[in-house]
This record gives C-alpha cells, sequence and structure tokens, in this order.
C-alpha cells in the first residue's frame, strides 16, 4: 500500500471533518485500515509544508501525488484510500 500524507490545520473543521470520515471508512473496510497514513500539521511542520504545492487544507498525497485538496466529502476520502490501494 502506498503512503498517504494529509496536511492540515488542527483548527480546521474541514479537515476534521475529512479525519472522521477516514476513521469511519477504515472501521468498514480492513483494507483501508491497513493504511499507512502520515497527518501533519502545517503550523507545526512550517518548512515542510513550506515545502510542499498546495494552498488549502485538507490535502491529500498518495506517494508524493496530490489527489486532493480543499474541503472533502466522504467520496473524496475513499478515493484517497483507494488510491493509496493501488498497485
Amino acid at each position: 500500500m502506498k503512503q498517504i500524507l494529509m496536511m492540515i490545520q488542527e483548527s480546521c473543521p474541514y479537515c476534521r471533518k475529512a479525519r472522521k470520515f477516514m476513521e469511519e471508512l477504515q472501521a468498514e473496510n480492513s483494507e483501508y485500515a491497513e493504511a499507512d497514513i502520515r497527518v501533519v500539521d502545517e503550523n507545526i511542520e512550517v518548512a515542510f509544508a513550506d515545502s510542499l504545492d498546495y494552498y488549502y487544507v485538507p490535502t491529500y498525497y498518495v506517494d508524493g501525488k496530490k489527489i486532493h485538496e480543499g474541503a472533502a466529502s466522504r467520496e473524496d476520502v475513499r478515493a484517497v484510500l483507494d488510491a493509496a490501494l493501488e498497485k
């Protein structure tokens, strides 16, 4: 499975919602539960965040490729998890 990088801001309501969707999907699907997800708060890891090409949070990268940026629906989060499963 490919690594997922999720860029967030702890205070962002869209990030909290996306994380909730991620947790729900992982509880429903054991393959999703095995996902290697790194969650990074851009306010804490500023230099790392500045090295990436994005503007809105949450932003998802799968193996270094941006998959989604901005407010995410449950289906958007599912698409990120599915992208991580692709071989």
